[in-house]
């Protein structure tokens, strides 16, 4: 079973604060980042990202649900999707969306020289090379690799409420751009406490658009006269040392 949610942390307890309770959320390598044009470099050595088993069966049940932060889903499925980012071989844990509001369009947590898209995807897996599982790897420097992609024109998603409907499966390759080889690489972290510094992350160049003709239609047909939710506002952390491109 997939589960998709969204968790919102905001008042007096909200990312500013963070640190008070999760010593990382003040330090290092901590994400999401702005990325700069000036900061990049070219780096030879990465080569395209390579991907397995990302195509859900319709068979299988999706189960959406929402906490007012990310669409966010689990699965025992995923455990059989791969993605191979050198030297290591992750396995795919969960996926989830970072979206806006009704009054605030633009709900990326990554930009791009300021830029803000619309939403963003993350495909988070595990080092399964050294770690059984993810609960083993996500405090580990080298534990976490997370996909992301930034989509312009996410429809409707401002919508969704707390409830929980089932979906059928689908491609997530579909979700990612046509070309893996053009993304950005840095060392980060999760972006909510507890902030651990253990996430590869990449990030693809090239945007995606998805519209309500495409897998995510579902959620519009459920949530589209919904209470709207606010979006999550964490700022861009500063980025510590270069990012990559590939």
């Amino acid at each position: 079973m997939i589960m998709i949610y969204i968790d919102v942390v905001a008042g007096p307890e909200g990312e500013h604060h963070w640190s008070k309770n999760y010593p990382y959320c003040g330090g290092t390598f901590q994400s999401p980042i702005d990325i700069k044009s000036e900061l990049l470099r070219f780096d030879p050595t990465l080569r395209p990202i390579e991907i397995q088993n990302y195509n859900l069966s319709p068979n299988e049940q999706l189960t959406l649900g929402n906490n007012g932060h990310s669409g966010e889903c689990k699965s025992s499925v995923l455990s059989t999707k791969h993605v191979i980012i050198l030297p290591h071989h992750y396995t795919a844990a969960q996926l989830h969306f970072h979206w806006g509001s009704s009054n605030r369009a633009a709900g990326s947590e990554h930009t791009v020289n300021s830029k803000q898209y619309a939403a963003e995807m993350h495909v988070v897996h595990f080092n399964s090379d050294k770690y059984p599982n993810m609960s083993m790897a996500v405090d580990k420097s080298d534990g976490l690799a997370v996909l992301g992609v930034l989509i312009e024109n996410l429809y409707a998603l401002h919508h969704l409420i707390h409830v929980r409907v089932q979906v059928p499966g689908f491609n997530i390759r579909a979700l990612l751009p046509a070309r893996l080889d053009e993304y950005y690489r840095y060392d980060g972290s999760l972006t909510t406490p507890p902030c651990y510094p253990s996430v590869l992350w990449t990030v693809f160049r090239n945007h995606v658009t998805i519209s309500r003709k495409q897998v995510l239609h579902q959620l519009e047909l459920f949530f589209l006269n919904a209470e709207s939710i606010p979006a999550e506002e964490e700022p861009d952390q500063p980025v510590c040392g270069k990012v990559r491109t590939g």
